[in-house]
C-alpha cells in the first residue's frame, strides 16, 4: 500500500537531510573563505599596480630631467 507510514524510511530520510544540511553549511563557510581570499588578492593587485606606477613615474621624471632635451 502506498499510503502507509514507514518510520524506518522517514528516519533514513531525516538522516540524509541532516547530512546534507551539514555539507551545505560547510560549503557556505568555504565559499565565504574563498571570497575573502579573492578580495585580499584583488587588493594586493591594486596595491602592486600603484607601487609600480609610482616607481615608473619617478624613473620617467628623473630620466627626462637628466637625459632629456
Amino acid at each position: 500500500m502506498t499510503g502507509e507510514y514507514d518510520p524506518v524510511k522517514q528516519g533514513i530520510m531525516w538522516a540524509k537531510v541532516e547530512a546534507m544540511d551539514k555539507k551545505i553549511d560547510k560549503m557556505e563557510r568555504q565559499i565565504e573563505e574563498l571570497l575573502e581570499l579573492a578580495n585580499k588578492g584583488r587588493g594586493g593587485f591594486w596595491a602592486g599596480m600603484m607601487i609600480v606606477s609610482a616607481i615608473s613615474g619617478i624613473v620617467g621624471f628623473f630620466s627626462h630631467r637628466f637625459w632629456g632635451s
